[in-house]
């Protein structure tokens, strides 16, 4: 019986919150927050190519593989949507802050993956415990650990070393464990030095994720809609799409933002759709025209 995936708690298992305007609208919950709910995945562009680049990665046993991308740009539910479709021939673990000195990381994973130690365990034994459990389940299951770490970019540099030797655990024909970072582009300056140039060398798959079309933002509109139970005609008129992506220049975080203080302005107004003026007050309302400064896309 083959052991299924981990998958990361997620906000299924919360209560939605109840902004007012859910009912207004015909909706079961809100429909932009920014939790990262793997229901409201939308594969744009850039992200359909994240998503087939982790998927290629893993089925042919490639052993490092990193995804970036600018904040916002969805790479922690990216991150949850391919934990959630890998199959039973996969146990996964995941580290959603490996900020860690790394005998801390190694015993987060460990916890992770229900690996047990002695109480005052050191890393030569750590690891030894890593291999036998990654050799018995590969033996018993036939199953690769694949290993996802978000926020990668603030791993200290000792930390992603440790990364290193994890990626040594393998047998003659295969590797045994799978690592997969997401991080902002500073990442790859991290991973520069030449401290860690043998981690970067191992890295045989990669994908950055951008900011999604015009094209896009509209389906992604009525994506999340439906998702929370829309069932009624255009909620966000034309105008209200571009003036929405002009001002989140296509990036999730923003478009969900702006888009759900709009619904409030509509709903505030009694309106039963969202024209470009509500837009307008969502970026008039928003934190970074407050500061006087300026979203700039990746």
């Amino acid at each position: 019986m083959a052991i299924a995936p981990r998958i990361p708690p997620q906000s299924r298992f919360e209560k939605p919150a109840d902004w007012g305007y859910t009912r207004h609208f015909g909706l079961r919950e809100a429909p932009f927050t920014n939790t990262p709910d793997s229901r409201f995945f939308f594969a744009h562009d850039s992200c359909q190519i994240a998503l087939n680049t982790l998927m290629v990665a893993t089925r042919s046993g490639e052993g490092f593989i990193k995804i970036t991308g600018e904040v916002g740009t969805g790479k922690t539910l990216l991150c949850r949507k391919f934990l959630g479709v890998l199959d039973e021939n996969f146990i996964t673990a995941y580290i959603p802050n490996p900020y860690l000195e790394p005998m801390t990381l190694l015993l987060a994973i460990a916890d992770e993956l229900g690996i047990s130690y002695p109480e005052h365990v050191n890393q030569h034994q750590l690891l030894k415990a890593f291999t036998n459990f990654l050799i018995e389940t590969y033996a018993q299951y036939h199953s690769t650990v694949v290993l996802c770490l978000d926020e990668a970019h603030a791993m200290p540099t000792e930390t992603l070393e440790v990364l290193r030797l994890l990626s040594n655990l393998e047998t003659p024909r295969r590797k045994l464990m799978q690592l997969v970072l997401f991080g902002q582009p500073e990442l790859d300056r991290h991973l520069d030095q030449s401290a860690i140039r043998q981690l970067k060398q191992r890295i045989s798959f990669s994908a950055s994720l951008g900011p999604m079309t015009r094209s896009n933002l509209e389906d992604y509109i009525q994506h999340r809609l439906r998702t929370a139970g829309y069932l009624g005609p255009r909620l966000f008129s034309a105008q209200a799409i571009r003036r929405l992506y002009k001002a989140s220049r296509g990036v999730p975080r923003l478009i969900n933002i702006l888009a759900h203080k709009a619904l409030l302005a509509a709903f505030g107004e009694g309106a039963r759709y969202v024209n470009g003026r509500h837009i307008r007050l969502a970026v008039a309302d928003h934190e970074f025209r407050k500061r006087g400064t300026r979203w700039r896309a990746p």
